[in-house]
């Protein structure tokens, strides 16, 4: 009797699967929705509903007019606006975190208001062994210059004091930072980077690239204490724009053993695409092949990132003639060439994932030979990435797609550089700067992120820009090289499905669709019934990771 009964309940659950979408009693209905989402061809979708099973995936979509299947839970979301949760394809997780913990220069004006924060945070902060911040921008001075350590010794002179430039590219200490780190009129340029002197051939204070390392080797080591503190405030932060995963780039071995701690603890909420900051990284974390992912899709390190050049606002973007303010100079290859494919075909033995940053025009071509290279070498789909591709040279735009290339791209950096790049540059360069719509059209996958904390990580805001190249004022009016704007919905696909592809990881999340998990946001607005500068003030109500809410705006 026991085992008849069995079977006809079998029997009749797969009659009843086979009527209605789904019907595992353990899945919980989410109706009454504006859904939107984009197809992998940039389309924009809509759905009014969707099933989540019991472990956070999802089971079902549905659009209007489908029937909606029997669950023992059911949330009304009262027609609010629903879409996928937004990832971030580019940013630094605990750098994030650490910024928030530390003095922030964030649009300081003059070199005259960076002294009075600097100030004002070493009277507030009297136990602090270092000054520690960042988020300055020389192009933003008054003054219309680098700041040096004697401006900070104006201010700040009996405790080491280290500001990190807004790109991470340059960094500037006062002059006890410098004695403690052994720097003198007598050090030498290392390679990938210089150090800023003056007229007697004397520091300034400013290091550029790979000459913070001189600084940066005796900061005594953050405590793990306080990088626990640093991943929550990063994962608060994050979840709050309604991104709801990140490529981490550059993660260390203490960034890792902080997110494994957090895993371990249950307290690990953002998905965590993770690229090791080195070799050795790679190989004492991952060993001989990308993680699994661990603790339910949360975290995974699966690639590493490496450095072909600089960046622009200090001149170390690599170019392949002089900067036009500048003529001395075509940047700084904070790694050679060989350098970087050795580093990357001894990851790409391993399967890993190989993500370069490359800015300049000269940076960009040798990091395409790189891939082009390692194409012809290794088998398998490698989904080669260049992290940033600001400025290239026309003729090399072509190579991206056909060396099966993913262009990790930031729309927001385009609002921030567009007049220094004029500056450096010279119109008569700009015709593949920061190309988001030619290098998709080329068959290129575009993956969007921020770079954050270089950049504010409001995702609403990358959208804006993406589609309308304008600044926060609206300048320049009508948007920068114009023709280079994307519509929404590639934007969207580039900030989800694109993001995750790119990751490896468009079996996991990226979308809402059966076998995903169900990551998604609640909005305040409809995205694609607004203005450009109405999308960038868009406002995250709820944030869900796995069928599970882990932000509300209104507590």
């Amino acid at each position: 009797m026991r085992e008849r009964m069995i079977k006809i309940r079998l029997i009749a659950a797969l009659l009843s699967a086979t009527a209605l979408p789904a019907t595992a009693f353990a899945d919980t209905l989410v109706h009454n929705v504006n859904g939107i989402q984009a197809s992998k061809d940039g389309k924009i979708e809509r759905f009014t509903a969707f099933v989540i099973s019991d472990d956070g995936r999802i089971v079902a979509i549905l659009q209007a007019g489908e029937a909606h299947p029997r669950t023992d839970y059911a949330i009304d979301m009262q027609g609010a606006v629903v879409m996928p949760g937004l990832i971030d394809a580019h940013g630094h997780v605990m750098g994030l975190g650490l910024a928030a913990l530390q003095l922030d220069l964030t649009g300081t004006s003059s070199i005259a208001e960076l002294q009075q924060r600097v100030k004002a945070y070493a009277d507030a902060n009297p136990g602090l062994r270092w000054i520690q911040g960042r988020g300055w921008n020389q192009e933003m001075f008054a003054e219309g210059r680098l700041p040096t350590a004697a401006d900070i010794d104006a201010v700040v002179s009996d405790r080491p004091v280290w500001l990190g430039r807004v790109d991470g590219h340059a960094a500037v200490g006062n002059t006890l930072a410098m004695e403690l780190a052994g720097v003198t009129a007598a050090t030498e340029d290392p390679d990938g980077g210089s150090l800023i002197r003056d007229a007697a051939g004397n520091p300034t204070g400013v290091f550029i690239d790979t000459a913070e390392g001189y600084v940066t080797r005796v900061i005594p080591r953050t405590q793990p204490l306080l990088l626990d503190k640093a991943l929550g405030e990063a994962q608060r932060f994050l979840l709050s724009e309604g991104i709801t995963a990140v490529a981490d780039m550059g993660t260390s071995n203490e960034d890792w053993h902080t997110m494994r701690r957090a895993g371990d603890a249950g307290r690990l909420q953002l998905r965590i695409m993770s690229y090791a900051n080195s070799i050795e990284t790679l190989t004492n974390v991952a060993g001989t092949g990308p993680t699994p992912w661990l603790y339910d899709g949360k975290l995974r390190m699966g690639g590493i990132k490496l450095y072909s050049d600089g960046a622009l606002g200090s001149r170390g973007a690599l170019l392949k003639q002089p900067y036009e303010d500048a003529p001395d100079t075509v940047g700084l290859p904070v790694t050679d060439e060989l350098a970087i494919k050795n580093r990357a075909s001894r990851a790409a033995i391993d399967n890993f994932q190989v993500a370069i940053h490359a800015i300049g025009d000269l940076a960009n071509e040798q990091v395409i030979a790189t891939f082009e290279e390692l194409g012809d070498a290794y088998e398998g789909e490698r989904r080669w990435r260049i992290e940033h591709v600001q400025i290239l040279d026309p003729a090399d735009l072509p190579r991206i797609a056909e060396a099966g290339i993913i262009a990790s791209m930031q729309p927001v950096h385009q609002t921030s550089d567009w007049q220094m790049a004029e500056k450096r540059l010279g119109e008569e360069r700009l015709g593949a700067a920061y190309a988001w719509n030619s290098i998709d059209q080329s068959g290129a996958l575009l993956a969007f992120g921020s770079d954050f904390p270089v950049e504010h990580p409001n995702p609403f805001v990358g959208l804006k820009v993406a589609i309308s190249r304008e600044d926060a004022n609206g300048n320049p009016q009508g948007g920068w090289i114009a023709e280079e704007k994307v519509d929404l919905g590639t934007a969207l696909a580039a900030f989800t499905i694109g993001a995750a592809y790119a990751g490896f990881a468009e079996d996991q999340f990226g979308r809402l669709e059966p076998g995903l998990y169900a990551d998604f946001i609640v909005i305040d607005r409809d995205p694609t019934a607004v203005s450009p500068t109405m999308l960038a003030e868009t406002d995250v109500l709820e944030t869900w990771i796995g069928g599970k809410r882990v932000y509300r705006a209104a507590d």
